[in-house]
């Protein structure tokens, strides 16, 4: 057994109660009672917190989450036998007598603080200096005495931040005026009223509003274990995307239609389920409240949950360097843009409209069930990010068994309000492969993927999750170089 695993524990299935279309965890709020919870889940609720007041976008939070943790593990690691910093390595390792769990707490708290603060300064005064109140420490300290443990953990957390200020995300805006701002100069091949080329992006008009590329720099970005959002490239791109005008390119758009033209309740609660929009945790922040459930679940204690969402977070951000590589090399357009334009004069049978059930439309009216995302189809994000989770947890759980389920009340849809479902639906999954393949599938469902990008996602996720488990391990054990 690894240092970083333990036996499963078997629990009975039960209901996670974590979504009701927009995400709750039911744990007690961190500042009534953080002592009932071990840090590390509490920081972790406090992020996604940040992530869903500020509306943040996938790949920014996933690289939101992958900066805490790793500045949480850096300090950390300063109390452990072995494990080594990604920054400062094993210099600022303390002697046996000071590794107590009190001042591992306050090492890494000061720590997720200090990230915090970088990443959602306008969170502090509601979210993050509740917290510190309430474990008792006062977030003002702000000495770099490395013989405290304010003091490492806010150092550890300072390298940390210095190296992903230059990542390529361009968070401060210092490469591109704006926060996070495209540098690169992206201009679609396609405007929003005329298609150019049939097999690349068209932005939507959304309110009479072109859509713009979200985050098309994002490839750039220095990844934690890849050597660059390009290196899996030959996993995506070995077979796919299909081009116009092949029988694939077809057989995929006919597909999309086929899936809208048979949307029942079920199907549109896992689309829904799983959407992650706006003003959630998002879909990394999803997997991040799965591995809280895990922690709860499995009794884990402040080592154990340093190591799990370290390498949880990084798999995540590493999964959205990747997928935004793909997305921005292949350019792929989106089903809703071929079935407007390419089927615009010919009938179809489609979900026509909330309320408007399925019937026979023109093409030029089709719509997708969920919102299109404002970038390219290939591949998928959602299960990028999906398979990527599923695999940490699995690997560090020692198993893929998850027995877990939820359950849609009647009318509770945001597309369909009071409408869907019409009795109560349970999604439920076995294994985390299966919440993981689920929420693939659920992309499809609403519309806006092909199954060439889901399945093409799952794979691009599985291979980061293997290079940073792997690249992990040796910052856990103390082999890195």
């Amino acid at each position: 057994m690894s240092a970083f695993s333990h036996p499963v524990r078997r629990v009975a299935s039960s209901s996670i109660a974590i979504l009701a279309w927009v995400f709750v965890y039911t744990i007690a709020m961190h500042a009534q009672a953080p002592h009932q919870q071990n840090v590390v889940v509490l920081w972790n609720q406090a992020i996604l917190t940040a992530i869903q007041n500020t509306r943040t976008s996938p790949p920014v939070a996933a690289r939101a989450l992958a900066i805490m943790h790793t500045c949480m593990f850096d300090a950390w690691a300063t109390y452990d036998e072995v494990a080594l910093g990604t920054r400062l390595g094993g210099s600022l390792r303390r002697p046996r007598a000071e590794r107590t769990d009190a001042n591992k707490e306050k090492a890494v708290s000061f720590a997720a603080y200090r990230a915090l603060d970088d990443l959602f300064p306008g969170q502090r005064t509601a979210n993050m200096d509740p917290l510190m109140h309430a474990l008792g420490f006062n977030p003002s300290e702000a000495s770099e005495d490395v013989r405290t443990p304010s003091g490492i953990g806010n150092t550890a957390c300072r390298a940390v931040l210095d190296f992903r200020h230059g990542d390529g995300a361009n968070q401060l805006g210092d490469l591109h005026p704006g926060a996070y701002s495209d540098y690169t100069g992206f201009t679609p091949a396609n405007t929003a009223e005329v298609l150019n080329d049939q097999n690349r992006w068209q932005p939507l008009l959304v309110n009479g509003t072109p859509q713009r590329w979200l985050l098309p720099h994002w490839a750039m970005v220095t990844p934690f274990a890849l050597t660059s959002g390009a290196q899996l490239r030959d996993v995506v791109l070995a077979d796919g995307p299909a081009r116009y005008p092949s029988p694939g390119y077809w057989k995929q758009v006919f597909d999309v239609v086929d899936l809208s033209a048979h949307l029942g309740d079920r199907e549109k609660v896992i689309a829904e389920y799983w959407a992650d929009g706006a003003s959630t945790v998002t879909p990394p922040g999803h997997w991040m409240v799965f591995a809280q459930h895990i922690s709860s679940r499995d009794h884990h204690g402040l080592d154990q949950d340093i190591k799990f969402f370290f390498i949880l977070a990084n798999a995540l951000m590493d999964a959205s360097i990747a997928a935004w590589d793909a997305k921005r090399c292949t350019d792929l357009i989106r089903p809703v843009s071929v079935v407007r334009v390419l089927l615009s004069a010919r009938q179809i049978r489609a979900w026509a409209g909330p309320g408007l059930g399925i019937r026979t439309i023109y093409g030029k009216d089709f719509r997708s069930y969920l919102p299109t995302p404002p970038f390219a189809s290939y591949v998928s994000g959602h299960s990028a990010f999906s398979a990527a989770g599923a695999e940490i947890l699995k690997r560090f759980t020692g198993s893929d068994q998850f027995d877990e389920s939820f359950t849609a009340q009647p009318g509770t849809s945001f597309v369909e309000v009071g409408l869907t479902p019409a009795v109560p639906v349970t999604l439920s999954w076995s294994t985390f492969s299966d919440a993981a393949a689920e929420a693939g599938m659920s992309r499809r469902y609403g519309g806006i993927h092909y199954e060439e990008d889901d399945l093409a996602g799952r794979a691009l996720g599985r291979a980061v999750a293997n290079r940073v488990w792997n690249r992990a391990v040796t910052y856990i054990d103390g082999t890195a170089r």
